[in-house]
């Protein structure tokens, strides 16, 4: 039974409305001025509102209660009822939130048709914003390795608290993730989860993001922390966030209100923050970049979100995780990653860390044929790079015991060199720093036949006029 709260001066209106939408089916409460609605509303929040515009003895009149709703409970749809319409105010009613408008006498039909799409509008709305965080929460942190574990078991003591929290790590791995796993698992996870992406706000359009605006032309249109209110605010780069605008977050952070740029009258919201940063901030702040007082209020719980070279034990099952989520949101392949492909993919480095990853199984599953397991040649030339100063193995050679994997990298690291000599056996063993004979020998033991054939001193310039043509046995 869905909740509606009838707002009117008029006893009478507002009994016979209430008595109509008790016989189909909702339950509902009344109040006569704005004392008594907010009243109501605080009480508890209701699923609609009919409000009327005009409010007798009332401190505040249905346009400034539509405000007052729209920002302390942006999610509950408001239709607005009037004796005295015209278009200004149906207008002026709509800018500042309300679903619709309608105008006395209004035809009961009409009221009901209306109230029936506003709360199928609010529903999937509400189911919109829970599969979002569904979606970016809890099942996004895939992996059972040592540092993982300690990640979570560190989010999961903060998530029951209301404590800031700061996000360390390299790009892409995993700040937001983390953010919203405590989000997912606090009580706010009901609530919104708003990201600021400070990189990619114009500094002298930060202020309007954020804070929301009003103006003559187009109402109020709110900013992220207002959209935000009753849940999470999450600044993705913090560093980013400009000089000017950080005064004025240290503030909402003290105050937990704000004025919208244009505008006179203070907004409260209720909000948890996460930070996150890439930079180290103890530098920003020595060079002025950064404002100290922020970052000691951000900075209430510091949180180092591990690179993915410090969990490569997880990277097989990412992998398949991320294949699987290809083949749910846009029909790509649903193949099986060999255990040889497996093996490349964890000694390769990652820059990009689970980012960089997820982008590499996307390519694969598109410029793959489609058919049959991945195998290690389909990810040899994807943008993983090795660490400086490590040896990049392939996917075969990566899954063999260390006695057959050392074989098989002698045979194929001396052939590759005899080939790039042209078979020639002295200038081979020169280069790989082996006597002569030594090379003969070991070659011998690998399986790798040397076939003599006299090519001249234009073979080998300083081996006595000779060289040899080396095939595999």
């Amino acid at each position: 039974m869905s909740d509606i709260l009838i707002v009117d001066d008029e006893r009478d209106i507002r009994e016979l409305v209430a008595d109509i939408l008790r016989d189909e089916g909702y339950s509902t409460r009344l109040a006569a001025n704005a004392d008594e609605c907010i009243d109501e509303i605080n009480a508890a929040e209701p699923a609609l509102m009919i409000l009327d515009i005009w409010l007798k003895d009332s401190r505040m009149d249905g346009i400034d209660i539509l405000k007052q709703v729209k920002r302390d409970n942006p999610d509950v749809p408001v239709i607005i009822i009037s004796g005295h319409g015209n278009i200004e105010i149906a207008v002026a009613a709509i800018r500042q939130g309300a679903y619709d408008f309608i105008e006395k006498p209004f035809n009961i039909d009409q009221l009901l048709v209306v109230i029936a799409r506003a709360m199928e509008t609010a529903r999937l709305r509400r189911e919109n914003a829970s599969l979002k965080r569904r979606e970016g929460g809890l099942g996004e942190m895939v992996g059972a390795s040592a540092a993982l574990r300690r990640l979570r078991d560190q989010l999961d003591r903060v998530a029951k608290s209301n404590g800031r929290v700061m996000l360390t790590g390299e790009p892409g791995a995993g700040k937001e993730l983390a953010a919203r796993y405590i989000h997912a698992n606090s009580n706010r996870a009901s609530a919104p989860f708003v990201t600021v992406t400070s990189a990619s706000i114009e500094p002298e359009r930060m202020e309007e993001v954020l804070f929301g605006r009003e103006t003559p032309e187009r109402g109020v249109e709110k900013g992220l922390l207002e959209q935000a209110h009753g849940g999470v605010i999450y600044f993705d780069e913090v560093a980013d966030m400009p000089l000017g605008t950080q005064s004025k977050i240290l503030r909402v952070l003290t105050e937990q209100q704000f004025t919208r740029v244009g505008a006179t009258d203070k907004v409260r919201v209720d909000l948890r923050v996460i930070s996150s940063t890439t930079r180290d901030l103890t530098a920003q702040i020595a060079s002025g970049a950064f404002r100290q007082e922020l970052f000691d209020r951000l900075n209430v719980v510091p949180v180092a979100v591990p690179a993915l070279s410090e969990r490569r034990e997880d990277i097989p099952e990412l992998a398949r995780h991320f294949i699987a989520a290809f083949n749910r949101s846009q029909g790509l392949p649903l193949r099986e990653l060999t255990d040889e492909a497996a093996a490349l993919l964890q000694t390769l480095d990652w820059p990009g860390n689970i980012r960089q990853l997820r982008n590499v199984v996307e390519r694969v599953l598109i410029l793959g044929d489609g058919t049959g397991p991945i195998e290690p040649r389909e990810i040899e030339g994807t943008e993983a790079r090795p660490e400086e100063g490590r040896l990049v193995l392939s996917g075969a050679l990566a899954a063999l015991p260390l006695r057959e994997a050392r074989e098989l990298f002698e045979r194929e690291y001396l052939v590759t060199q005899i080939n790039r000599f042209g078979g020639n056996i002295s200038r081979t063993a020169n280069f790989v720093g082996m006597e002569r004979s030594a090379l003969h020998r070991k070659l011998k033991s690998l399986g790798v036949v040397g076939a003599a054939k006299s090519r001249g001193a234009a073979g080998d310039e300083g081996a006595e006029g000779d060289a040899e043509d080396i095939v595999s046995a």
